[in-house]
């Protein structure tokens, strides 16, 4: 019971939003990832992700952000300093 119970607090702010861009979104299944990090809880971006650049020029691509598991351990340990990260992830 245990268990479960803290696998949904862990898991609660898990999500993904997908954007597709272009008509239909991947085709060739090439991904490209990249972590984004933030300050005071969340509100702050640190670094700056251009996901047109990492799609390389393709025309068709989709765009995933999302908190991944190990986002959610690595905001165990820099959320003390009010640091977490997000996954951000193009498909082409």
């Amino acid at each position: 019971m245990l268990l479960v119970l803290f696998t949904c607090t862990m898991l609660t702010g898990c999500y993904s939003i997908d954007h597709v861009v272009g008509k239909g979104g991947a085709t060739t299944g090439e991904i490209d990832e990249v972590r984004q990090w933030y300050v005071l809880f969340g509100l702050v971006p640190i670094n700056e992700v251009d996901t047109a650049d990492m799609a390389d020029g393709a025309d068709d691509y989709t765009i995933t952000t999302e908190f991944t598991a190990l986002d959610v351990i690595i905001g165990i340990f820099t959320g003390i300093v009010s640091v977490y990260p997000r996954t951000v992830r193009v498909t082409k």
